[in-house]
């Protein structure tokens, strides 16, 4: 509507790189206005969040505190949201705070565990506020994980390659976690034995997730991010890959989820369930 508010948001993580491609394009999206800048990099403190971006002067300072913003934006007219791109060490307090001062969280932030998901999945439903946990923003992520979900369906085995920029602090990849998450609900395990493994070095054959689906870690300088799912067969390997060239790719996918979240009244976890 013509006359709707912009939705206004807070980016926490604003000095890093997803956190300034987030400020970017809520700078350019007609919808939304840049409420809030929030990192804790001392050198980063009062700068223009714009500025720092390379977008150009928005008069929104990055801030350390969280709080205060979230606290602002619950005095708004208009619903606001939250984006985290931060760390996982923090992601679980700063997710539960913005449920708190009913501010609608988007997380890009991986490494939550399976139950620090369950209990924001239950504080969001007591407060009746919308969360979207998204692993993976890009649209190319969920097409390789529908194409997988389908082939697994004739392969009994299959294993997944993560490859990450050096600077990622969690493995497996919360993206491999979800992807051999959605094979393991296919109600089948994989990679039956034919042989008994010995690992001469410790992880030379990489993590087990459920239903025996194995996932690698790859993290070198010079990669963004990239997924390899790899079915074999007799006669016959199926890879399926998606690679990441530039953090834009993930923009549509988080603007998306800033518009949709404030639909919700639960979390919702997957960039799928709301295309």
């Amino acid at each position: 509507m013509a006359n709707q508010l912009p939705i206004p948001v807070i980016v926490n993580g604003a000095a890093g790189k997803m956190g300034r491609e987030v400020i970017k394009a809520i700078a350019h999206a007609s919808d939304m206005t840049l409420f809030g800048a929030v990192d804790r990099s001392p050198e980063c403190l009062n700068a223009d969040a714009g500025e720092l971006a390379g977008c150009g002067p928005l008069e929104v300072p990055i801030t350390d505190d969280l709080q205060g913003m979230l606290v602002l934006a619950a005095q708004e007219k208009q619903l606001g949201v939250m984006v985290d791109f931060t760390h996982p060490s923090s992601v679980y307090e700063n997710v539960r705070s913005a449920i708190a001062y009913g501010v609608r969280p988007v997380v890009g932030t991986t490494g939550l565990s399976s139950k620090q998901i369950e209990n924001l999945a239950e504080f969001a439903d007591k407060a009746s506020i919308g969360c979207l946990i998204v692993p993976n923003f890009s649209i190319g992520m969920v097409l390789l994980q529908q194409a997988a979900v389908t082939a697994s369906q004739y392969f009994e085995h299959v294993e997944i390659i993560e490859l990450h920029h050096n600077q990622k602090a969690d493995a497996p990849s919360g993206t491999a976690i979800q992807t051999a998450q959605m094979l393991a609900e296919m109600g089948k395990t994989f990679n039956p034995p034919e042989v008994e493994e010995t690992e001469k070095l410790a992880g030379a054959r990489g993590s087990v997730a459920d239903e025996g689906i194995r996932i690698h870690s790859i993290r070198l300088p010079g990669l963004i991010a990239h997924q390899e799912v790899i079915f074999g067969g007799a006669g016959q390997v199926y890879t399926l890959r998606h690679d990441t060239s530039d953090r834009a790719c993930y923009m549509p996918g988080v603007l998306l989820s800033v518009r949709k979240v404030l639909e919700l009244r639960s979390l919702v976890y997957g960039l799928e369930k709301i295309l």
